[in-house]
């Protein structure tokens, strides 16, 4: 065991009993409350374990290369779109919608990350580039499926209300912007409570990391602004683009 794993938690058989226990009251509580989630909470448990073991064995092998690391980039980002696919349209994503969903969940993530190494801000290792994608990916990512989702639910709650402004004159897009933005802009609302409460409510992951690790504090402070400030941007492409494919029908 090392002496940063140890500081957070300790590792050992203690604590995958712990880890099993949690999960199977996340499942049952699920279930006993009928949310509806209790398979998609299990499913998500035994997926992250695979998955984590995964990146686990060939995180070490990709970051030594950076053509791998773009690659694993690439793939972090397809499935990312997937995922929001699946997630606006309430069934299993196609792949065309998944294609469409790059546009809001990745296009900006790797616009940011190459200006940011371009510029030299960020190292040109997959060490630095592969956790500052997926930070992104994931922020846009669960802004992307909350703001479809809302603005699906949103427009078929208020369908009538969409054939009145077609009835006045609006075109298609028009008319479902106007009755979609609103609930689909409440996605941004988690990110920015975590921004405005971090030090108060919180203390992110990155920031405790990297003071384990052996940064100073400011260094960490600094590191976790840049994190949180670049995950509004993503956030807010991601809502905005989104809720745009959707009242054009293409999400």
């Amino acid at each position: 065991m090392n002496s940063v794993g140890d500081a957070v938690v300790r590792i050992g058989p203690a604590l995958g009993v712990v880890v099993v226990v949690l999960a199977a009251v996340a499942v049952a509580v699920n279930y006993l409350g009928h949310t509806g989630y209790w398979r998609e909470s299990m499913v998500a448990t035994l997926r992250a374990a695979v998955q984590l073991a995964a990146l686990a064995a060939v995180l070490g092998v990709v970051i030594q290369r950076f053509w791998a690391s773009a690659l694993f980039i690439a793939i972090m980002a397809c499935a990312a779109a997937w995922t929001s696919a699946d997630r606006i349209a309430g069934r299993r994503g196609t792949w065309r919608r998944a294609v469409r969903c790059l546009l809001p969940v990745a296009l900006s993530t790797v616009i940011i990350v190459a200006a940011l190494v371009i510029i030299g801000v960020l190292p040109a290792t997959g060490l630095a580039v592969i956790p500052t994608a997926g930070i992104m990916f994931g922020g846009a990512m669960n802004t992307a499926s909350l703001a479809g989702r809302r603005a699906h639910d949103e427009l078929h709650t208020r369908s009538g209300e969409v054939d009145a402004a077609l009835a006045l004159g609006l075109v298609s897009r028009d008319a479902r912007l106007e009755i979609c933005r609103s609930a689909a802009a409440t996605a941004l609302v988690p990110g920015i409570d975590q921004t405005r409460s971090v030090g108060l409510v919180t203390i992110p992951g990155a920031f405790v990391g990297m003071v384990l690790g052996g940064a100073s504090t400011t260094a960490a402070a600094v590191m976790q602004l840049f994190v949180l400030i670049s995950l509004l941007a993503v956030s807010a492409i991601a809502a905005v683009m989104t809720t745009e494919l959707v009242a054009r029908q293409l999400l």
